[in-house]
């Protein structure tokens, strides 16, 4: 496989290299200035790559849809007006069922651009701007599957959609109302106030406490932890299991007599009450399994790497 994976990155530098920045950037220019939907059409594989393109298009703010060639000629050309685009995906540019299509798209009033990797192809003379994504060969060892021309096609498709959502200033807000489902949803929209335990369930202590008298809070609260705290509820530091194991094993028992404030871990790490919990997720991993969460200043609850798990982060 190491000699296959060399050879389409091979190809895929050819691509790079050969490939016609301008004309790319000019199709982009005429779909940030398009109010138009944005259709893409395609056969076989390329169909698949189509659908894909569309759909990333979509989920990052730009109204896109598959258009199946077949059924485009048999009634759903009626989902397309003037002034909309279609992208039509062909690597010969002589696939027969959508040099059929054309004409009727034409009748309709879009802009037409076909994206081809033969730029002799019927398909090239009949379309308003030509895209060609330049193939060296297919990594298939008959020349037959389509392969290397499928991946450049995503390739272009997913460089084209974030190109426009950068130039429009697409934001992770507009992402997040996008996707308010899944993990993906959950990542740019649940906050860590929503998966933080309050105050009345975080174990919190004073740091002139002396150990013994918090161990019974420490024990009962599960959380692994205190958050050690001034009167106002300002940060002092945090005390962890790690810290009462490594405390332990070098003064004994005699650590039950000593204050929290001496035991502590200062300036400990912490989290906005307003963050995202991905954030928080991100901040906690391999570090610790739990935060102290600050709104206001004030510490106002701890969030738990196992609630975050739970929460399906």
């Amino acid at each position: 496989m190491q000699s296959l994976f060399h050879k389409q990155k091979q190809f895929l530098d050819y691509f790079y290299h050969h490939l016609d920045i301008a004309s790319c950037e000019s199709l982009c220019d005429k779909l940030l200035n398009s109010s138009g939907h944005c259709f893409l059409t395609g056969v076989g594989k390329s169909g698949y790559i189509a659908q894909k393109i569309a759909a990333t298009l979509l989920s990052t703010g730009t109204r896109a849809s598959f258009l199946p060639p077949l059924d485009a000629l048999h009634g759903d050309l009626g989902m397309v007006s003037p002034g909309d685009s279609v992208l039509i995906l062909s690597k010969s540019g002589e696939t027969e069922e959508l040099l059929q299509l054309i004409p009727f798209l034409k009748n309709r009033g879009v802009y037409l651009c076909g994206v081809t990797s033969h730029a002799q192809g019927r398909l090239v003379k009949q379309v308003d701007h030509v895209v060609v994504l330049p193939l060296q060969e297919e990594l298939c060892p008959f020349g037959l599957a389509p392969t290397t021309s499928t991946e450049i096609q995503l390739l272009f498709g997913d460089v084209l959609a974030v190109a426009i959502m950068q130039a429009k200033g697409f934001t992770v807000t507009d992402f997040s109302s996008n996707h308010p489902s899944g993990q993906i949803g959950k990542r740019i929209s649940v906050k860590v106030k929503e998966l933080m335990l309050d105050l009345q369930k975080t174990p919190l202590c004073s740091p002139d406490l002396f150990l013994e008298e918090v161990l019974i809070d420490f024990t009962d609260k599960r959380c692994g932890c205190l958050i050690v705290v001034d009167k106002e509820k300002n940060l002092q530091g945090i005390f962890t299991d790690g810290d009462l194991r490594r405390a332990l094993q070098a003064k004994g028992e005699k650590v039950l007599k000593q204050k929290i404030g001496d035991l502590m871990t200062r300036a400990p790490i912490r989290i906005e009450a307003e963050a995202l919990a991905w954030d928080a997720m991100k901040l906690m991993e391999g570090v610790t399994t739990v935060l102290p969460v600050i709104g206001e200043g004030k510490v106002v609850g701890i969030v738990k790497m196992h609630d975050l798990v739970q929460a399906g982060l």
